[in-house]
């Protein structure tokens, strides 16, 4: 991931081989978690059907085939890679286009975002669940060699799924270097056992014709309803080609799925239904199965690795969706530590890793089979899809400039297919769909509570506020007395006086001879390039407002930020600076329109949260907090 899209524009020997580079990688990090699940697909979608026959292999793979065709391929590949945000992709890039189309403060608008929070939580939910299913259907390999390795695979799951967390805090920028080489390996191998199946049933490949699909949901529609359920799991992880666009570019993602991921699941898929074919009974484990005895336990331990490379993808995700939903407002300021030197991307979020690991290990043990999780699995993916599709066709029709009424039959399309789809894995709640419904409406909640709490905290604070007009007014040459030095007051709106400034002045009686008011301002953009950053307006009194623009993917640093200011003639000594900082505390209060049970959920997650000179990296010696008492 070190390389970036810009490669996409290059020419040369040089460029062909970042080229490479980003297509290798992207199939390291882009597609771990899609190409790994033919390890339990097709399995789970012969135990909706309840048993194996020429009718159900060939509508199966047909199945198969047209939802990876439609959905990633068409769908994502094709169309929803076109709503970029400044080359970045994911649900809350897509959110914040989306927001352009309405007026902010109207219904839409609010309907809007709370679809792409929903979609947002929803990922958390499949953050669960993935690592649980695909390091879980891996080790369950080692019962097709022997049945003496049963009782170990819980305990050795868990132990890779601790070992995977507690990575984390040592970052994985070298070890990301291997992801690509070893799904690499894995996608020529599953590839390659599929060929020599398939080499046994040619007739295997008909199956490649939509018609025994449709046929097959036709003779048994209440089945063929519920097999869908299982059929998505083919396509989980599509997002995945959308959310990381921003780190390897379309044309490197498009490539390697095109002509490198789609034909090896596909031939791997058709080995399995070939093997079912003349094996009835290799359904305890196709994609097992078809390896030779010799090949098993290598195929285990690279199927392994395979799924700690995609639940490791996953991972990254949540940490990176974690870092953008606080930049925008939606939840509380997080830890946030840097891995990496040299690849701003690689983060780790000590809250949410820890929470992920619980989860996860909870998955498996409640769960203990692949074949259970299997029924967990999938709600949550096709409620993002449906919500990605709702949000691209605002956007493409709102902004982007789409004919309405061919982007109307398109994404129609795509809505059919996708509702389809989460229906069918909605009739699976009781059997552990809710398991990711339930983290995802812990995440929603938490992210709405804390949007609405910070507008009634803004609302109380600014409430009688004193307008920085109306102060200057009534500063004069010789009072209040200046101090020498300078002093930052980080606030919310820069024309009002800040609570902090007030503080000082009642209790000390004095300004310092400069004053700066500086408001940090996240864009719906990813990056804010370092030329725009920096807005300053010069008032009388030696006082100055600074406003500071950041992407929603860019990470704050205010000594950083103050250094640039050189540039622009306005220097800042950090031993003569002094940084107030507004620390209320929020007690409940008597509000209207915020339920009791919310105001105590946003006090408990405003007193946790991280403080502001951690989280934009001020120096602490010159840190200086005032605050006092606020009422929700």
């Amino acid at each position: 991931m070190a390389q970036t899209a810009a490669a996409d524009h290059r020419s040369g020997p040089g460029a062909k081989k970042a080229r490479q580079n980003l297509v290798i990688g992207a199939l390291g990090v882009v597609y771990g978690d899609i190409g790994t699940s033919p390890l339990y697909t097709v399995k789970q979608c012969f135990q909706s059907l309840g048993g194996v026959t020429p009718t159900t292999v060939y509508g199966v793979l047909s199945l198969i085939t047209w939802s990876l065709l439609v959905v990633v391929t068409l769908k994502y590949v094709c169309v929803i890679m076109r709503a970029d945000n400044r080359g970045e992709g994911g649900i809350l890039a897509l959110t914040a286009l989306a927001l352009r189309v309405p007026r902010a403060g109207t219904k839409f608008h609010w309907w809007l975002l709370a679809a792409g929070l929903l979609g947002a939580s929803l990922f958390y939910g499949d953050g669960v669940i993935t690592p649980a299913i695909s390091v879980l259907s891996a080790v369950e390999g080692l019962k097709i060699a022997t049945p003496l390795f049963d009782p170990f695979i819980i305990p050795l799951t868990i132990f890779i799924l601790i070992v995977l967390f507690m990575m984390q805090a040592v970052g994985t920028a070298r070890v990301g270097g291997y992801f690509g080489p070893v799904m690499l390996v894995w996608f020529v191998t599953i590839g390659f056992l599929g060929v020599m199946e398939i080499a046994r049933e040619p007739e295997i490949l008909l199956a490649l014709n939509p018609y025994y699909g449709l046929h097959l949901l036709m003779i048994a529609p209440l089945r063929g309803f519920a097999l869908l359920g299982a059929v998505v799991l083919a396509v989980t992880g599509a997002e995945a080609l959308y959310i990381d666009m921003g780190h390897f570019g379309k044309q490197p993602i498009r490539f390697a799925w095109l002509s490198f991921v789609f034909p090896a699941l596909l031939l791997n898929y058709f080995g399995q239904g070939a093997l079912l074919l003349h094996d009835h009974t290799a359904i305890d484990s196709p994609f097992y199965r078809l390896a030779p005895d010799w090949g098993l336990y290598p195929l285990v331990a690279l199927a392994a690795v395979a799924t700690v490379i995609a639940s490791q993808a996953v991972i990254s995700g949540a940490f990176s969706m974690t870092r953008q939903a606080v930049l925008l407002g939606y939840l509380p300021r997080f830890e946030i530590k840097h891995t990496s030197e040299q690849e701003i991307g690689q983060i780790y979020v000590p809250k949410v890793n820890l929470f992920l690991l619980v989860s996860v290990v909870a998955v498996v043990l409640g769960f203990r089979s692949s074949d259970n999780l299997g029924s967990a699995y999938g709600i949550a993916v096709t409620g993002t899809m449906a919500l990605d599709t709702v949000l691209a066709f605002v956007y493409m029709v709102g902004s982007a400039g789409w004919n309405k009424v061919g982007a109307v039959f398109l994404f129609g399309s795509f809505l059919t297919v996708d509702l389809a789809f989460f229906t069918a894995n909605f009739i699976k709640i009781e059997e552990g769909g809710w398991f990711p419904l339930a983290i995802a409406g812990i995440v929603f909640t938490l992210m709405i509570t804390w949007l609405k709490g910070r507008e009634a905290l803004l609302t109380e604070r600014w409430r009688g506020a004193l307008p920085l007009e109306t102060f200057l007014a009534t500063i004069k040459p010789d009072r209040p007395p200046r101090v020498p030095g300078t002093s930052v007051f980080m606030v919310p709106n820069d024309r009002i006086v800040p609570t902090a400034l007030l503080h000082n002045l009642k209790h000390n009686h004095v300004l310092h001879e400069r004053v700066v008011l500086m408001k940090i301002e996240i864009k719906d953009i990813p990056h804010v390039p370092d030329d725009q950053r920096l807005r300053v307006s010069h008032l009388e009194y030696n006082f100055h407002t600074i406003e500071v623009d950041y992407g929603f993917m860019d990470e704050p640093n205010i000594p950083r930020a103050l250094a640039q200011l050189r540039l622009m003639q306005f220097r800042f000594n950090l031993l003569e600076t002094s940084f107030f900082i507004g620390r209320e505390k929020v007690v409940l209060g008597k509000s209207a329109g915020f339920w009791t049970w919310r105001k105590r959920l946003f006090i408990f997650m405003h007193r946790t949260m991280l403080s502001a000179t951690e989280y934009f990296r001020l120096p602490t010696n010159r840190v200086v907090e005032l605050g006092g008492q606020i009422e929700i």
